[in-house]
């Protein structure tokens, strides 16, 4: 789910009593990076300011007023500072120009051999005094991973291509739409979430009676152009086995219902009821539709899991890739290092290249097999891996989350469902930290190492509480 050319934000720091030289080669090192990235510079032309720098108060005004013209663009800034750079004339841009998004500081470093009067940067110590300043005026910002770097150099590079993906996480997060289809399974506290504090974060869930999907969907005819056309979509997405028609027509039937609810309500990732009543009253599993929307950039989760998939739609706007709701399922062995992950059936193609169509086997055993046809069957290769959880913890008050990395591997496993091995550090101190802070048993696996960009994202700008494992 990359951006395609993103908007950021430039402001270039300056002070009169350095070299002017070093304002103008850093702007034309920042167009040059900023179009080898494909990234939009939204920056100031060298006469709307001295260079197109920012130093004083008149100056912030003129940024500020160009960032304001383009904020729906913007979903970020990076301060450069080539040299000490003032600091009042960075915080007052920011302050004036209304934007609440992610900034990343950068300064240039100085060369050994160029410390005299007219080469002289002082970025090192700019820096900390553009930060001071930031700091007093409440404004989030985010630091490379060297104190001082080059804008060409390969690890600013790598700095500014994970800011990037945190103003993603920080852009979608503040605007997702969720909806939740159907009531949570009885027997599934786990899952609770309060609507309420994730409104406050800007978190929007709209729900619907399982009843009018199941209705509508009932409605429909097998001769139905757009049954017909989901029949098609998901004969090319997985292969079918022995699956009944009938059962394919129902599941066909249920994708045309949930794709207009998702039209309808402009939403970005979904939560079903995915048992028990659809397989008593509808004679099958979602499993494959929830499939196809998040290998589609959809996520859809099992269990009326709302913050599990919002934990899936954080992931991959981090990673760009799809993500998996998964349970922590079971010990692998004696590796106090190593579990198996599950779910009877809903993960992205991206997981499974062994994909197929089948039942549900536990799941069928209390409402009959046949009723179960729709779920997927397939084994996880090995890959990197990122999990995490977001939740809401209503006694504080709270959205809390915690994440971390590991690996998924190709050690065996023999058994059914959608399943995956994974090789996690401490894994037992992270059981111990998930049971002691109320986490639910369903977690989300993303093959990416973002683990640092979600929490710089949620812990910094969303201001959750954040644990990195």
């Amino acid at each position: 789910m990359a951006d395609n050319n993103p908007s950021i934000g430039v402001i270039i720091g300056n002070r009169d009593f350095f070299p002017d030289k070093l304002v103008e080669q850093a702007r034309k090192e920042i167009i040059d990076l900023f179009s080898e990235m494909k990234i939009n510079p939204i920056i100031l032309g060298t006469t709307d300011t001295k260079l197109g720098g920012v130093e004083t108060f008149k100056e912030s005004q003129t940024c500020a007023n160009l960032f304001r013209e383009h904020r729906d663009e913007i979903s970020g800034v990076v301060v450069f500072l080539p040299n000490f750079g003032d600091e009042r004339g960075v915080a007052d841009t920011l302050k004036l120009s209304g934007l609440n998004v992610p900034v990343l500081v950068q300064a240039y470093p100085d060369e050994l051999e160029k410390m005299n009067v007219v080469n002289r940067r002082d970025s090192w110590c700019g820096k900390i005094s553009v930060c001071n300043n930031l700091y007093q005026y409440g404004i989030k910002y985010s630091l490379t991973s060297q104190h001082v770097c080059f804008p060409s150099n390969d690890i600013f590079k790598k700095d500014l291509t994970d800011f990037i993906a945190v103003c993603r996480v920080v852009k979608g997060l503040r605007n997702i739409r969720i909806g939740a289809v159907g009531a949570r399974p009885g027997g599934f506290n786990t899952v609770r979430y309060s609507e309420k504090i994730l409104q406050r974060n800007g978190i929007t869930v709209t729900t619907v009676d399982l009843s009018e999907i199941l209705g509508k969907a009932e409605r429909l005819q097998n001769t139905d152009k757009a049954v017909q056309q989901h029949l098609e979509k998901i004969n090319t997405y997985v292969p079918t086995g022995k699956t009944p028609s009938d059962a394919l027509f129902q599941i066909a039937k249920l994708d045309v219902v949930l794709q207009d609810f998702m039209d309808e309500q402009a939403l970005d990732a979904t939560a079903i009821q995915c048992w028990t009543s659809l397989q008593e009253n509808f004679g099958c599993n979602v499993c494959t539709s929830m499939s196809i929307m998040s290998e589609n950039m959809l996520p859809s989760a099992c269990e009326v899991d709302v913050t599990g998939t919002l934990t899936m739609y954080a992931m991959q706007l981090a990673s760009g890739s799809p993500s998996a709701l998964v349970d922590w399922n079971n010990n692998y062995a004696d590796d106090p290092e190593k579990c198996v992950l599950f779910h009877c059936g809903n993960w992205a193609k991206s997981f499974l290249p062994d994909i197929k169509m089948g039942t549900a086997p536990i799941l069928g055993t209390t409402v009959g097999v046949e009723n179960t046809y729709g779920a997927l069957d397939g084994r996880t290769p090995a890959m990197p891996l990122t999990y995490g959880r977001i939740s809401t913890d209503d006694p504080k008050g709270i959205m809390k989350a915690y994440f971390g990395e590991g690996d998924l591997t190709d050690d065996p496993l023999k058994t059914f469902g959608n399943r995956a091995v994974a090789k996690i550090p401490n894994l037992q101190g992270l059981m111990n930290f998930i049971c002691k802070n109320g986490f639910e048993h369903h977690v989300v696996m993303n093959a990416s190492k973002t683990g640092a960009i979600l929490k710089e994202a949620l812990g910094n700008y969303m201001e959750w509480e954040v644990n990195m494992h």
